[in-house]
C-alpha cells in the first residue's frame, strides 16, 4: 500500500492521524494558528471542499478541519502536498520551519537559538548525557521514563527537538565545544545496553571532531567543584556570555555577571580535575568494550 493509502486507511479507520498537538500554553499556537487561516483560504480560493481536499493530498477530512482550525501541528509533507494541490508556488512549503519550530516548548527554542550563535559553548553533565550529545535512542528512553509520564506525543516532540540541536555539530564556522560528563552518564543503561552502547560510540565520534573536546569526570574524585549541579555557559562573538541553569521545574538563563564568573570559574575548575580529552576517549573506549 502506498504512504498515502495508508494515510487516507488510518483516518477511515479513525487512528490517530499524523502531525501533533497544539500546546495551547505554548506561544507558538498563534503561527499554528495563522498557518491554519492561510490554508483555508487558499483552499477556498481553490475552490475545494475539505474533504475533497483532504482526499487530494492523501489525509483525511478531519485532520484537515483541525490543522485549519490550529489545532494540530502538520507534518512537513502535508504542507508540501497542501502547497502542490493548491498551486501556492511554494508560499505554503516556505512555513515548514516555522511550523517546525512551534513544536517544541519555548525554552528549548531560546535555548537552541542561543546554541545557534554561540561561538564556545561548556557544559558539566553529572546525571545524564547533556542533551548535544544524546542519540535518538537515548533521549527517547529518557523521555519515556518521566514521571508523571509524557504522553507518546509529548515524548515524539521533545525528543525531535532535541535532535534539531545537534545541527550545532554541522555549523560552519565551528564553535568550540567542550563537555565534562559524570562516569555514572557512560555506565547506566538507560534504554538498555544496546542503546547505551549506541551511545557510547556517538560520544567517540563526535570526541573526534577537531573542535569538541569531551572528558570525563571519575566517580573516584574526593575533590569536585560540580557537586552543585549541572553547568552550561555559551559565549558569543560580541563577547558577551549567557549561562544556563536547568532543573525539573525551573529553566533559566542566567545573564548577570557575577554569577556567570560563577560558572565560568567552577567550569574551569571542573575541567582542570577530569580526565584530559585524550585520557577520556580512551576511558570511553573500555567503557563501551564492557557494556
Amino acid at each position: 500500500m502506498s504512504v498515502d493509502g495508508e494515510r487516507a486507511e488510518q483516518a477511515a479507520e479513525g487512528a490517530d492521524e499524523p502531525g501533533w498537538e497544539v500546546d495551547p500554553e505554548n506561544d507558538s499556537a498563534a503561527v499554528v494558528a495563522a498557518l491554519g487561516h492561510q490554508l483555508k483560504l487558499w483552499r477556498e480560493a481553490a475552490g475545494l471542499r475539505p474533504a475533497d481536499f483532504g482526499a487530494a493530498i492523501g489525509y483525511g477530512e478531519n485532520l484537515v478541519y483541525k490543522v485549519e482550525g490550529g489545532k494540530r501541528i502538520p507534518r512537513p509533507e502535508f504542507l508540501d502536498k497542501a502547497d502542490e494541490v493548491l498551486g501556492a508556488g511554494g508560499k505554503i512549503a516556505a512555513m515548514k520551519k516555522d511550523i517546525a519550530e512551534a513544536r517544541y516548548p519555548k525554552k528549548v527554542r531560546d535555548l537552541a537559538r542561543l546554541e545557534a550563535q554561540a561561538v564556545e559553548l561548556g557544559a558539566y553533565g553529572n546525571h545524564t548525557m547533556h542533551g548535544l550529545l544524546q542519540t535518538e535512542g537515548y533521549a527517547r528512553s529518557l523521555f519515556e521514563m518521566r514521571r508523571p509520564a509524557y504522553s507518546q506525543d509529548e515524548v515524539e516532540r521533545m525528543v525531535a527537538a532535541r535532535m534539531a540541536r545537534r545541527s550545532i555539530f554541522d555549523r560552519s564556522p565551528a564553535p568550540a565545544l567542550t563537555f565534562v560528563q559524570e562516569e555514572v552518564t557512560l555506565r547506566r543503561p538507560i534504554g538498555g545496553r544496546m542503546v547505551l552502547r549506541k551511545q557510547l560510540e556517538r560520544l567517540l565520534e563526535v570526541g573526534q571532531l577537531r573542535n569538541v573536546e569531551i572528558q570525563v569526570m571519575p566517580t573516584d574524585r574526593d575533590d569536585h567543584a560540580g557537586m552543585d549541579g549541572r553547568i552550561q555557559v555559551l559565549k558569543f562573538q560580541d563577547g558577551s556570555a549567557m549561562g544556563h541553569d536547568e532543573g525539573q521545574f525551573i529553566s533559566r538563563l542566567v545573564s548577570d555577571p557575577r554569577q556567570l564568573r560563577v560558572l565560568e570559574l567552577r567550569y574551569g575548575i571542573i575541567r582542570a580535575q577530569a580526565l584530559t580529552p585524550r585520557e577520556s576517549l580512551a576511558f570511553i573506549e573500555k567503557a563501551r568494550g564492557d557494556t
